[in-house]
């Protein structure tokens, strides 16, 4: 069935961007409208007037602030308006993303794919934990538009000549305050070397912070770049609930497991600290015939793939995973998230809690703060610019 623009119907709102001041392609427009889109986020009207018109972009905002569509929709339109005379060879990409773990890398694969649904855009992934001659193959199978990737695979796929970078026309560096705490940024200036020149390109780079190390990173890669900055607690906080409770540590276990029992959230996201922590509580809630999963570094891909999408189908209620995991969930109606240790970095606590209260939806966070992590909570009054309050458990 022909799709119609008369049925994408928004209304202007005062302080609000929509999309359909952008002029972007009416088949870009279709897949903005099936995926119910109607106005901008705070980054993506930021972004996208500098981004449409080819300028370079530095951007400080948090995962789940809508980032992802701004730089896909300003791939996906500098396609559309320079479309190319003959295919390119394989493995040949236009615009390439590079992401510090699989998850947020596959996500994005998914949110390319459904951005350019009604476009001929083909959009492919390649990552670690998934097998490389499969991905060797699908590489190979057809022409890539859009290639996400890992640094350290990518890497592996470019010392093999399987892929080649010389033609990439737009560049993302996505969440790279992280990829230089992993310690990839090695990596990804040897990749970024592969591009053509910064002149002969276009960056897009966004980071949850701007510290000097950051600043250097941007500043080599990009031309004279607009600079965009969303505050975290603009974006992360407001429509989220936040209850701090105070726990002992030997008695954490019994009080999730009562919570969830007695007053149990429609969907929720356990956050540990550990990889052990991680396993050991699934076991413990498992016990007690709640049903959940973990998502950890070690957790074979295959069924990480599968833990999420039934939790983002909703076979799931409870999903317990670590913060590296837990990047790449782009879940709209997360009730709550439950931090069952306190993170040890600030920003890694604004990054849980923004898994909730997500597409014009409020939620709730609630934090154990026990004896054990109770030292980490000055650090997240200071990040967020106000003092908590701790309670007894309620429920």
């Amino acid at each position: 069935m022909d799709w119609n623009p008369a049925k994408f119907d928004v209304p202007e709102a005062p302080d609000k961007d929509r999309f359909h001041d952008f002029a972007l392609p009416e088949t870009l427009m279709h897949a903005i409208h099936d995926l119910e889109y109607q106005y901008c986020t705070p980054i993506q009207s930021a972004v996208l007037p500098m981004s449409l018109a080819d300028y370079d972009v530095t951007g400080r905002a948090q995962t789940g602030t809508g980032k992802t569509a701004a730089f896909l929709i300003t791939m996906l339109t500098h396609m559309w308006e320079k479309p190319l005379e003959r295919p390119l060879p394989p493995g040949t990409p236009r615009a390439l993303v590079l992401a510090p773990t699989r998850e947020l890398a596959l996500q994005i694969e998914s949110d390319a794919n459904a951005l350019g649904r009604h476009m001929d855009i083909n959009a492919q992934c390649v990552v670690g934990g998934i097998d490389f001659q499969k991905q060797r193959e699908r590489l190979q199978r057809q022409p890539v538009d859009i290639l996400i990737a890992t640094p350290g695979r990518l890497l592996d796929f470019i010392n093999r000549r399987d892929i080649h970078l010389r033609r990439v026309e737009v560049l993302v560096i996505d969440e790279a305050d992280r990829m230089l705490d992993m310690g990839f940024i090695p990596d990804v200036r040897r990749i970024v070397y592969q591009t053509p020149h910064k002149r002969e390109r276009q960056t897009l780079f966004f980071s949850a912070t701007f510290n000097d190390d950051v600043m250097r990173l941007a500043s080599s890669w990009t031309i004279d770049p607009e600079h965009v900055v969303i505050a975290p607690e603009s974006v992360a906080t407001d429509a989220v609930d936040q209850k701090f409770w105070l726990v002992s540590a030997d008695r954490k276990a019994q009080i999730l497991t009562e919570f969830l029992q007695n007053a149990p959230p429609e969907r929720a996201l356990i956050f540990t600290n550990r990889r052990d922590q991680t396993h050991h509580l699934f076991r413990l809630l498992s016990r007690k015939g709640i049903k959940c999963e973990p998502l950890a570094g070690d957790v074979p891909q295959r069924k990480r793939l599968s833990t999420m999408n039934k939790f983002k189908e909703g076979e799931l209620a409870y999903l317990v995973a670590t913060d590296v995991a837990g990047r790449g969930i782009h879940v709209d109606d997360i009730s709550h998230v439950i931090n069952y240790d306190l993170p040890e970095d600030a920003e890694d606590y604004v990054h849980r809690i923004g898994r909730t209260g997500r597409a014009g939806k409020t939620g709730t966070s609630i934090s154990f703060v026990s004896e054990d992590d109770a030292f980490n909570l000055p650090a997240i009054e200071e990040y967020l610019g106000e003092s908590v309050v701790c309670t007894q458990p309620e429920f």
